[in-house]
């Protein structure tokens, strides 16, 4: 895992929340796609967003932060001009997640709805992931 210093976790953190601050979604709901648990609470996520704090670089929050980060970049490319676009994808019963929205998705499923949510939204992520499966297995039936 990528360590970063404590002014780039801070300028992160500070992104990750202005993504999820275009997604007009609830401090509490903020808190749950993070993972953050019963240590914040929501009056603290302005101290993120102002940069008095970072969020944790544990494996779990970075992992996370990967997925909003790769999220917010396939829905900025696939809505170029419109951000209600953006938050109308993530609040829209969705075929492929049994007609429950995309923000329910990661609420509901945590980091496992994340990627899910993220596979569906950006094709080349959901490639790379296919293929990486494909080659285990692949390297599973040669080692066999």
């Amino acid at each position: 895992m990528q360590q970063f210093t404590p002014e780039e976790m801070t300028a992160l953190t500070q992104a990750v929340v202005h993504h999820m601050d275009e997604w007009n979604i609830s401090s509490e709901e903020m808190i749950a796609v993070l993972g953050l648990g019963e240590e914040v609470r929501p009056r603290n996520l302005q101290q993120y967003r102002m940069g008095m704090k970072a969020f944790p670089q544990t494996g779990e929050t970075m992992n996370r932060i990967e997925h909003i980060v790769g999220i917010a970049d396939a829905l900025r490319t696939t809505f170029p001009f419109s951000s209600q676009m953006r938050v109308l994808w993530l609040r829209k019963p969705h075929r492929r997640f049994q007609r429950r929205a995309p923000l329910a998705v990661m609420l509901d499923e945590g980091a496992e709805g994340l990627m899910r949510v993220r596979i569906e939204v950006d094709c080349a992520y959901g490639y790379a992931i296919n293929d990486a499966l494909h080659a285990a297995q692949q390297q599973k039936i040669a080692t066999a």
